[in-house]
């Protein structure tokens, strides 16, 4: 499908609050007088929606730069372009004829002998000895752009590795590198992927994010203040301990932050608590159990929308065993409670079965969507899945995995598909679980599965095989497999995340640094990027600060940290496209797994409609953005 695309309207639901972004428009200078000029199409626009395009060269008027309206896309590339002097541009919307009001001014500069360049340097205020890793981003201001939530480290551990770590950070900035506030987590919350899960979004749908994540003693807010005992030190310090760095014990805390200070808003206890250490093993993974620290502490978090209208947080914790998640609402100023599952507590979920049929059902990540069409949210917890009210939905018995990805896969099944990896070692063999299972988000009936008793480490979903409808999926035995399980050569060996990034619509893979296109008739991968200079997250998963649609038309950037940690680079295409789609950004589902994006082993996001090669057009979304904000911006 080329061009514009006409958006379907969704059923009758309940429509939720989000951003009221802008334009977002970025211009890079590609050289030789070339500039790439792109910015979004809002999901709240009209279909018949048209732009007008304008460059201020130096200090001469705005000039308009098409003929006609431009209708299908949202990219531009202006030529025999001035750079010895500053260039801007600006967009307005046309809509039945009449022309709108201008963009608002963002990465829409190049100043005079700007070098030639596709990414924006974000300069960073790092203490020393910190590096920089997992990223979120939301409009800290309300300004209808977004600012980065950074989370820094000095000497991360995994929960199974004793050890003293530093103290974790989590820092906001603007585009530009102004930095806005500094979180200290303290001594108290170790550093590590498993054990900090920060979340970044509107939640009291006042127009400006809050920040949500677990805390401790000792904990500084932006504001200097500190919660709880400031003096008060949890870790085991003995060398040679089997407990030696991990906190176990010691209060620990849930709080809400203000995007704009940094400030603690408020703080409760972190639901639910620890309990038995012994008590959050069980079936998944390899089956064993410990009381050292290692899985009572896996924590993941989300945000969904229960309600169906405005953002709660949900905080979890265990996923080989004993798994407990906590919603909470921020309305008003006031952190309530909304519900808790816990599957150690009695009760069945909605299939009849109890909650102990749950347990060991997690994954090392978490997904959010709405899987049976109620326009609230079900958070996916891998093999198993919690529905709003908080009772289980319904469990696979999959057990834990690595991986997991949520989206219409299938564009000929009704409703999103659920693909997994699964992880069968030890203990856990005898099982035969099969390393990698697609199965129904609003059923749990699994489509198809492949490798019984395979254990498997990484899986990937994505659309880059247009021979075939749908999403492909690899991961574990049988290569590449098309979205109906049948395999169909061999898959590539980057598996660790998927990006939009040149101008179709099947999508690239990002594995470390670099943007590859699979080459489908000769079965291998064409590098299409490489961000020099620049080094990925996580060890071997190889993943970006954050990978999302942060500004311009619908592909993504990603961001990743310099080699020398001093910046960000928030690298964007150049490549023209031929298509057009709002920012996915507005589309719910995609917008959640941007919070999620950070926990646990970092997945890729996927929107709640099939985005690939043939797609048909994606509904609109049932979406109303904030009016005005604290800062009064309307």
């Amino acid at each position: 499908m080329v061009g514009m695309i006409f958006f379907l309207l969704p059923s009758a639901v309940a429509q939720r609050q989000m951003e009221n972004l802008g334009r977002g428009v970025t211009a890079m200078n590609q050289g030789d007088g070339k500039i790439f000029v792109n910015w979004r199409m809002l999901g709240t626009d009209p279909d018949n929606i048209a732009f007008n395009i304008y460059r201020a060269t130096g200090d001469a008027q705005l000039a308009k730069l098409n003929q006609a309206p431009l209708t299908i896309s949202t990219c531009y590339q202006d030529a025999g372009v001035d750079v010895t002097k500053d260039n801007s541009y600006f967009v307005r919307p046309i809509v039945n004829g009449k022309e709108g009001e201008r963009s608002r001014a963002f990465l829409n500069k190049i100043e005079a002998n700007a070098p030639v360049r596709q990414y924006f340097e974000v300069p960073l205020s790092l203490p020393q000895g910190y590096t920089p890793n997992d990223a979120s981003v939301g409009d800290l201001d309300g300004d209808g752009e977004f600012e980065m939530v950074l989370k820094s480290e000095q000497r991360p551990r995994d929960t199974a590795s004793t050890g003293l770590t530093g103290e974790t950070i989590l820092q906001g900035y603007k585009i530009d590198g102004s930095l806005l506030w500094t979180i200290n987590l303290g001594k108290n919350i170790r550093e590590g992927a498993h054990y900090c899960q920060f979340m970044v979004y509107d939640l009291d749908g006042d127009g400006i994010a809050e920040i949500a994540c677990k805390t401790a003693d000792g904990t500084v807010d932006g504001k200097g203040v500190v919660i709880g005992d400031a003096k008060a030190d949890w870790r085991d310090i003995t060398p040679g301990s089997r407990t030696f760095g991990r906190v176990l014990n010691g209060p620990e805390f849930f709080t809400i932050f203000d995007g704009k200070s940094g400030a603690a808003l408020a703080t409760a206890d972190y639901i639910p608590g620890r309990g038995n250490l012994g008590g959050w093993g069980g079936i998944g993974g390899n089956g064993r159990n410990d009381t050292v620290g290692n899985r009572v502490d896996r924590f993941l978090g989300c945000v969904a929308y229960l309600d169906g209208k405005l953002p709660s947080v949900v905080m979890c914790r265990g996923y080989y065993g004993r798994s407990g998640l906590a919603a909470w609402d921020w309305r008003e100023g006031k952190l309530t409670p909304r519900w808790v599952f816990d599957t150690d507590s009695p009760g069945t979920g909605r299939d009849g079965k109890p909650h102990k049929d749950y347990a060991g059902m997690g994954a090392h990540s978490v997904s959010v969507a709405d899987l049976d069409g109620d326009g609230r949210d079900e958070i996916i917890y891998h093999s198993m899945v919690v529905d709003p009210d908080g009772k289980g939905f319904f469990t696979t018995g999959l057990r834990h995995g690595d991986a997991l990805h949520v989206g219409d896969f299938d564009p000929s099944r009704p409703g999103l598909e659920v693909f997994g990896i699964h992880e069968n070692e030890g203990d856990t063999v005898r099982f035969q679980t099969p390393g990698a299972a697609l199965y129904d988000g609003r059923s749990g009936h699994i489509i198809w599965s492949a490798g019984p008793g395979v254990d498997v480490g990484r899986g990937l979903s994505a659309d880059i095989d247009p021979r075939y409808p749908g999403e492909e999926m690899w991961g574990g035995p049988g290569g590449l497999h098309n979205c109906k399980g049948e395999s169909i050569g061999p898959a590539p060996r980057a598996v660790n995340f998927a990006i939009w990034w040149d101008g179709d619509f099947l999508r690239e893979i990002l594995d470390r640094n670099q943007i590859s296109k699979w080459d489908w008739e000769n079965s291998t991968l064409t590098n299409l990027f490489t961000a020099e200079g620049c080094s990925s997250n996580n060890g071997s998963k190889g993943t970006p600060a954050l990978s999302a649609d942060l500004f311009g038309d619908w592909r993504e950037e990603v961001i990743f940290r310099t080699s020398d940690n001093k910046s960000l680079r928030i690298y964007s295409t150049t490549i023209a496209t031929t298509h057009r789609i709002y920012t996915l950004m507005h589309d719910p589902q995609y917008r959640l797994a941007i919070a999620w994006q950070n926990v646990g082993y970092n997945q890729p996001p996927h929107p709640g409609f099939y985005l690939g090669d043939a797609m048909k057009a994606p509904p609109r979304p049932a979406i109303s953005t904030t009016v005005q904000a604290k800062s009064g911006r309307r």
